[in-house]
């Protein structure tokens, strides 16, 4: 394969070759990036300043809250690497790259993959945030990935060797884990997927291996805090969220009012140069819109549902700034509701260095990308466009019994059995879209890969230390300004 190919061919794997032809062409794409070419990175010397690149991005988010981004950034550079996606993008468009193309996430760290519910209410790992999803060379996921993992290890105070040995898993997870979908029939790597209760069945026999009384303890610790989640994330479902950001007035639910993460649009009309009336009707165009992006079914489903408020909601580190809202809707009675959460999509930051989405709407891409990617997605996830030029969007449930871990929590043996876990899902992720006979065959049943990738994690950790001193800095001089506890 070659990138100058549509995206749709790379992406839908319509080549149709034989296994053999398959694993022949990884093969040779080794030979042309050798696994060793992922190690010894360093920045390019024309790299732009990490600062302007955020700048960049702010001339599009809503200026009040920028600095609330900056805020969120400065907490860690585990926080600010969360929100330096496009740094890093600017970045990977250097790196070796073996010509295998996938549906990427575009921001695969692991802070960006949780639980969340099946539609047949099943609790499944994945993936849970595609705004920058784009066909690309495999490689860029892997990367940010496993960089992620180097950092937040830092940042939780690990010694060197927990380290090392935590981001080793993570690129070793993803390696295994797509040599054994290059084995498996197409449907059944379709239907693959990470439940609870494999996550579970895979703590227990990590904890019988472990030797010990110490670490079988821990182990024992971790599979009990990975249930608690489990079971909090079952709670988390429109009715747990009408009663946090609901009040009952005259009669009927709303919004309440929590500036600046949580406004009303009752109160945000003006923002819009729309009267409260021309709001509601806005709104209302806007859902019939999203409407017609679902399948009919579930189409159906959603029209037994009336809006009864909007807000404004402020979310995550990166995509503070960006266009985000939240709809409540009522079904039969004001206890059966429905929360949908609306995010702006914008252009994937892969799209300044790769090539253009094949969707003209950045809604749509983000929307078709994580579909794709996803063992099971949201049924109420579709887009429309913005109510203001050039503003596109993208619709799904606000809460349906989605959970994540607390990163700085975690514990050496918890982050290494999660790397685990995501390298196994990011794998997945792409033998869905890709080729995994080809990528297993580059990738190759020794640890030449992973211990390159490691490298590359560890000198692109020093790399974000580096870049998060340069945006302190630029914030105590007054060049950017920040809200820190929002």
């Amino acid at each position: 394969m070659t990138e100058d190919s549509s995206q749709a061919e790379h992406v839908a794997g319509t080549e149709h070759a034989s296994v053999a032809d398959r694993a022949a062409g990884g093969k040779a794409a080794r030979a042309q990036t050798p696994l060793n070419s992922h190690r010894g990175w360093s920045p390019a010397e024309d790299r732009p300043d990490p600062v302007a690149l955020l700048e960049e991005q702010n001339l599009t988010r809503v200026p009040d809250l920028v600095p609330v981004r900056h805020g969120r950034m400065m907490a860690s550079p585990f926080t600010f690497y969360r929100g330096g996606a496009k740094i890093m993008a600017t970045d990977l468009k250097d790196t070796p790259r073996a010509g295998l193309i996938v549906q990427l996430c575009g921001d695969a760290h692991l802070s960006n993959f949780g639980v969340f519910a099946s539609p047949e209410r099943n609790l499944l790992f994945d993936l849970n945030d595609f705004d920058e999803t784009l066909p690309g060379p495999f490689e860029y996921d892997v990367l940010r990935m496993t960089a992620s993992f180097t950092i937040a290890a830092r940042n939780n105070g690990f010694s060197s060797s927990d380290i090392r040995e935590v981001t080793l898993e993570a690129v070793r997870s993803y390696r295994e884990a797509m040599i054994q979908f290059s084995g498996m029939r197409t449907l059944d790597i379709w239907y693959a997927r990470m439940s609870e209760q494999e996550l579970l069945a895979a703590m227990d026999m990590a904890r019988a291996n472990q030797k010990g009384k110490a670490a079988r303890k821990a182990s024992k610790a971790l599979e009990k805090n990975a249930l608690k989640n489990a079971a909090k994330a079952r709670s988390r479902d429109s009715m747990q969220a009408l009663a946090k950001l609901a009040e009952f007035v005259d009669g009927h639910y709303r919004i309440i009012s929590q500036p600046p993460i949580v406004i009303p649009v009752r109160e945000l009309a003006e923002t819009f140069g729309l009267t409260a009336e021309e709001t509601e009707a806005a709104v209302r165009d806007q859902l019939k819109a999203y409407r017609q992006t679902l399948q009919d079914d579930r189409r159906r489903l959603l029209e037994r549902f009336d809006v009864v408020d909007v807000a404004h909601k402020v979310v995550g580190v990166g995509s503070v700034g960006n266009r985000a809202f939240i709809v409540l809707l009522q079904g039969r009675d004001e206890q059966d509701p429905l929360f949908l959460q609306v995010k702006e999509a914008t252009a994937s930051v892969l799209e300044d260095h790769l090539p253009k989405s094949i969707f003209e709407q950045p809604g749509e891409r983000v929307v078709q990308g994580q579909r794709m990617m996803q063992a099971a997605s949201d049924i109420f996830l579709g887009w429309t466009r913005g109510m203001q030029a050039d503003r596109y969007l993208y619709w799904r449930q606000l809460r349906d019994m989605k959970g994540s871990v607390v990163v700085e929590a975690m514990v050496p043996m918890g982050m290494t059995f999660y790397a685990h876990a995501c390298g196994w899902t990011l794998a997945r992720a792409h033998a869905r879209s890709g080729d995994p006979i080809a990528i297993a065959a580059y990738l190759g049943g020794s640890d030449k890969f992973d211990r390159a990738v490691t490298d590359f994690a560890h000198r692109y950790a020093d790399q974000n230390d580096a870049d998060y001193q340069a945006f302190l800095d630029a914030v105590r001089t007054g060049r950017l300004v920040a809200r820190g506890g929002v």
